[in-house]
């Protein structure tokens, strides 16, 4: 599909006199000082100028929609809204259209979600919404076997099914479907915790109904049922450096996380699965900086009330949470 796309692109939004800039960084350009001053001679040494920052060259990122498309360029946002805005510009389509996107791969592939940071170099595929279906669900034991998680943007959806469970059981679920409803009670807008405690809130025994949506497929997908792999997720960057989308605040180009904290935001994203049901790179990434220098488990638990306390985390994750980033700085994980 990416070998097509080389042949056919579309630059709906072309660099600027051959340059552009990163999304948080604006030009700079020295004011011209006035001529008359820089003929006369100065009565005493000049204090030293602040030198203006190098500009940086504009981040532009190649694009497609997933079930088949020619290849835009984007650039200028700094989060995942206005990536989907841009995306959405692009091919003339609405940005509510776009379910999630993937990096490097056109496919249903959960270990190339585009999450809180995009490597340098990555493609980016944005699938649509494509069918919509309904199915009744009975709960046989207190975990359907889901796991959430959301767009950045008001969609949840499935990120894993667990195998044998309730959920595995009805062939029409698939991971990568958007949880539109529950009893007909619209869930859109709603983050993927919001909606992992409502489906963990149905009655056991009692059917309920899921409205759900399926990204569009291309036709060398159809059919197909993909299934998360057992084990945690690869990284999901390329390059030395990535674009980290912030949900407030503007995007950075930063360092690739280091191996203490790959390893560390890996397990934090197991134990949000395992407390939660939800899997969340970017928000594990900011449990792990609000941790990472802290010396004690009650400044991080004070550090972390302030960036994410409408989370309501519980005592036990906390305390997990700083084992872990413990285990991780001592080696033993």
């Amino acid at each position: 599909m990416q070998q097509d796309s080389e042949k056919t692109t579309c630059d709906c939004e072309p660099m600027q006199n051959g340059e552009a800039m990163s999304p948080d960084v604006q030009d700079s350009k020295g004011s011209p000082g006035d001529e008359e001053s820089q003929r006369a001679v100065p009565s005493a040494p000049p204090l030293p100028q602040e030198t203006s920052p190098c500009p940086r060259p504009k981040l532009v990122f190649h694009t497609q929609l997933a079930h088949g498309s020619p290849t835009g360029r984007i650039h200028g946002f700094t989060n995942v809204r206005e990536l989907y805005t841009k995306i959405a510009e692009v091919f003339n389509i609405s940005a509510s259209e776009i379910l999630f996107c993937t990096l490097n791969s056109h496919k249903v592939d959960m270990q190339k979600l585009l999450g809180g940071q995009i490597g340098l170099e990555d493609f980016i595929f944005a699938h649509v919404r494509g069918e919509t279906k309904e199915v009744e669900v009975i709960k046989t034991e207190d975990a359907l076997g889901l796991t959430i998680t959301d767009n950045g943007a008001g969609y949840a959806f499935i990120k894993r099914i667990k195998e044998g469970s309730t959920i595995d059981r009805i062939k029409t679920v698939c991971i990568g479907d958007h949880i539109e409803a529950i009893n007909d009670q619209s869930i859109v807008g709603c983050r993927h915790y919001e909606v992992a405690k409502m489906l963990k809130e149905q009655t056991r025994g009692t059917p309920f109904t899921l409205r759900l949506v399926e990204p569009k497929k291309a036709f060398d997908m159809i059919g197909q049922r993909t299934r998360a792999p057992k084990s945690s997720e690869g990284k999901m960057v390329s390059g030395k450096e990535t674009l980290r989308l912030r949900s407030k605040g503007s995007a950075t180009v930063e360092e690739i996380p280091s191996e203490f904290e790959d390893k560390a935001i890996r397990k934090v994203d197991d134990l949000l699965e395992s407390y939660m049901g939800i899997r969340d790179l970017e928000l594990a990434t900011t449990i792990v900086e609000a941790g990472k220098n802290k010396q004690n488990p009650d400044d991080f638990a004070e550090a972390l009330d302030s960036v994410l306390g409408d989370f309501g985390f519980p005592d036990v994750f906390l305390f997990d949470v700083w084992g872990a980033l413990g285990d991780v700085k001592n080696g033993r994980i």
